[in-house]
C-alpha cells in the first residue's frame, strides 16, 4: 500500500484550498515538497515539509467552522495586500479561509473554515446549496419585479435559477438562491431597473445568523454542525479532545 495521501488532496484537508486549486498551484511550479518542486499526483505525509508561495501547509488537528457576521467594508480575501481582509478582521488562532464571498459592500453571514472539503462542497454550484438574503432596494416592489426575479433574470450571460422571493415591505424583499454568480442580487435588481441599498445574508443551507451581533462570529457546534455535515453528505470529524 502506497504510503501518504496524494498531495491536493493534503493541501485540500488542511483548508488551504480546494483539491482544484491545489492542482492549479502545483502545476504553476507554487508548491515545493521537502525544498524540491511538487509534482502533481504525488503523495505526502504530515512528516513532509510543504510550501506555497512562502506559507507552509499543514493539517489542522482541530475542525473549525465559524459563522462571522461581516460588516460592510470588510473584503472576503485571505491576501494580506487588502488591509480590511476578514482573516486579519476575525483574528482567529486558527488559519481559517472564507467560503465563498460577500460583496464588500453587503453585509451579514459569511462561513470561515479550515476544512477544503467542507469548502468545495459548499461552494459546488451543482449541489443547490440555498444562501437566504434580506434586501431593501431604492423604490417600491411591484408585482412585475418580484415574478422576473423568481423566474429568473439574464444576467453575465446567462439566466439566473428559478428561486424563492419575497416580499417584506414596501421596498424590502427576502430572496433564496441556490447559485452564487457575481453580485447576484445587485445585477439582478439593476436589470429590473432597481438600484440595491442595502444586502444582508441572514443564511446559509441551515445555519441562520440569527441574533449574532454584526462584527461578532460564533463556532458552529453541536447540533446545528451535526446537521451541515449531514446536508453536505461529510462524516462529522472531531478533535483529539473529543475523540
Amino acid at each position: 500500500m502506497e504510503e501518504g495521501i496524494r498531495l491536493n488532496k493534503y493541501m485540500s484537508e488542511a483548508g488551504f484550498c480546494s483539491r482544484r486549486e491545489a492542482d492549479r498551484l502545483i502545476e504553476a511550479g507554487k508548491v515545493t515538497v521537502d525544498g524540491k518542486r511538487a509534482q502533481t499526483g504525488m503523495r505526502v505525509t504530515d512528516d513532509n515539509v510543504i510550501i506555497c508561495e512562502g506559507a507552509r501547509i499543514v493539517r489542522e488537528e482541530e475542525p473549525v467552522i465559524l459563522a462571522v457576521n461581516k460588516p460592510v467594508g470588510v473584503v472576503c480575501t485571505t491576501s494580506k495586500e487588502e488591509p480590511a481582509n476578514i482573516v486579519d478582521f476575525v483574528g482567529y488562532p486558527q488559519r481559517l479561509y472564507p467560503v465563498g464571498r460577500l460583496d464588500k459592500s453587503s453585509e451579514g453571514l459569511i462561513l470561515m473554515t479550515n476544512q477544503g472539503e467542507m469548502m468545495e462542497r459548499l461552494l459546488k454550484a451543482s449541489n443547490y446549496h440555498e444562501k437566504e438574503y434580506v434586501v431593501r432596494v431604492d423604490r417600491a416592489i411591484d408585482m412585475e419585479f418580484l415574478e422576473r426575479m423568481r423566474n429568473g433574470v439574464p444576467i453575465l450571460g446567462t439566466k439566473t435559477r428559478k428561486c424563492r422571493v419575497e416580499k417584506l415591505a414596501h421596498d424590502r424583499f427576502r430572496i433564496v438562491l441556490t447559485q452564487g454568480l457575481n453580485r447576484q442580487i445587485r445585477r439582478m435588481c439593476e436589470a429590473l431597473g432597481y438600484h440595491v441599498v442595502s444586502l444582508q445574508r441572514v443564511r446559509v443551507m441551515n445555519i441562520k445568523l440569527g441574533n449574532l451581533p454584526l462584527a461578532h462570529w460564533k463556532r458552529v457546534e453541536g447540533k446545528e454542525l451535526k446537521e451541515l455535515y449531514r446536508l453536505l453528505g461529510m462524516e462529522q470529524k472531531t478533535s483529539p479532545a473529543e475523540q
